[in-house]
Order: C-alpha cells, then structure tokens, then sequence
C-alpha cells in the first residue's frame, strides 16, 4: 500500500516514457534479410549501404531504405511498332534486371522498376524500326542481344544491371500472314521440283550409261529381252506377242552343210 501511494502519482509518467523507450528501441533496431540491403540517411546525407543483418540506427537522425537485390522479371506490354521494310507488328518482351549498387538506384531515380520499364518500351519500339521482319522472325536472339546492351547501358546509372530481354510474341497482320503462308507454300513447291528434277537427270544418266554397255555387248540385249518375258509372264497366265530378234532365228536359218559324195569306182 505505501509503495502503491509512493509510485501512484508517478504512473502514467512511467508508463509513458516505457512507452517511448519500447519506440525507440523498434526505430533503432533493424533487420536486413540476405537478399536485401539497407541504404541508411544520417540527417537526409547518405551515408552507406549496410547489411545484412541487425542495423543499429540513431533514432531521430537516422532513416534507412531497404532495397532488394534479387533479380526482377519485368513484362513489357505489347507494344506497336513499324519495322524498317514497312511491316506493322505487335511485340511484346520480358525483362530480367537486378540491383548491383542500391545508393544510385534510391538516390538517381525515384522508382528504378517503373523507369526500367519505361526505357524497354521505348527501347524496344525504336530497335524493332530498324529492324526487318525477315531478322526479327529468323535471328531473334540478335535483336534480343541489341535490346540488352541498350537497356543496359541506359540503366547502368541508376545502378541497374539488365541481364537478359527476350521477345515473346510477334503479332503479324492478316494480309501479312496470308502472305507469308503463300511464300512458304511456293517455297516448298519450288523445292519439290528441283528435287523431281534432279532424280529424273540421275535416272536419265544411269539409263544413258545402261544403253552404252547394252551398245557393246549384243548379247546382253537379248538376255533382258528373255528377262522381260520371264517377268511378264510370272503376272499371270495370258498370251503373249513377244517380238524375236532375228539374231537368234540366224542359227536356224543357216543352210546345212552339203554331205560329200562318193564317186563310183571305174577302175574295174
């Protein structure tokens, strides 16, 4: 009871400056996770970068950002653009960027992922210009190439490293995609001609150089033409007028040889 009269009137006091400490404590006491870093302002000066871990600040003198280091994928809305062979095409791309120096990126731009944006929109529609729709279709990962090393080095001041930019999806006109389908289409047709065309001049040389050894040997002509009859007959059983060369007739047609008589003796 005494000491309930004695501390009484100093109470809410007490209270009030526990409160107070508790605050104090919470605004000097900081964590920074692994993946982040604390960009501390003594009195609106930067002072530094810190972290991670437990940040000691100064309260009432000191303030800290926290900035995360981890890699940002950014998506790039569509965006329309006329390609240097007069083409209107529909594109758009992702970005992987991440932060590499957390003072320039809180001190140089007021919010790095909204100007990173800005830049690869506008980067992206001034590269498709002066690209045609023949590289942008068959060598993407050239203009993916040009796309990173522009964004890069418009965002290296603000402590930004781009990584990587891909293009996702080419939207072509109707007209355009009709014709394109047309030129794929003669392409493949062309192909297929050229192809027929050559297996006819091989077929034509291999049947020239066949006529030149059947040219020099007479009997072989006369075994492909019985060859031909076995072949046509083994089909089935039907007649056939098969002409007879008449090199073969010549053997039969040959007159025998006269038999020598014997004279009669007349010495008797």
């Amino acid at each position: 009871m005494v000491l309930m009269q004695i501390v009484g009137p100093w109470l809410g006091p007490l209270i009030l400056v526990g409160v107070i400490l508790v605050v104090i404590v919470f605004s000097a006491v900081k964590v920074v996770q692994e993946y982040e870093r604390g960009v501390v302002f003594r009195l609106g000066r930067l002072v530094g970068a810190r972290g991670p871990g437990l940040i000691l600040l100064i309260p009432g003198l000191e303030r800290m950002v926290k900035v995360d280091l981890r890699t940002i994928t950014l998506d790039v809305p569509t965006q329309e653009a006329i390609t240097r062979d007069n083409v209107t095409v529909r594109v758009n791309a992702v970005v992987y960027f991440r932060v590499v120096e957390p003072e320039a990126a809180v001190v140089r731009v007021l919010d790095y992922i909204r100007a990173t944006s800005l830049i690869a929109q506008t980067t992206l529609r001034s590269v498709l210009g002066q690209s045609e729709l023949d590289d942008l279709l068959a060598h993407r990962d050239q203009v993916n190439a040009e796309l990173q090393r522009i964004i890069d080095e418009q965002t290296e001041p603000w402590g930004i490293k781009v990584s990587v930019v891909e293009i996702r999806d080419v939207e072509l006109p109707d007209n355009m995609q009709r014709a394109m389908a047309r030129q794929a289409e003669a392409e493949r047709e062309k192909r297929a001609k050229i192809i027929h065309a050559q297996g006819e001049y091989e077929a034509a040389e291999r049947l020239a150089e066949a006529a030149r050894i059947i040219a020099s040997q007479p009997a072989t002509l006369q075994l492909r033409y019985l060859q031909t009859l076995t072949e046509i007959a083994a089909e089935r059983n039907s007649t056939i007028i098969f002409p007879l060369p008449v090199d073969l007739l010549r053997l039969f047609l040959r007159e025998p040889a006269p038999t020598p008589t014997r004279e009669p003796d007349t010495t008797r």
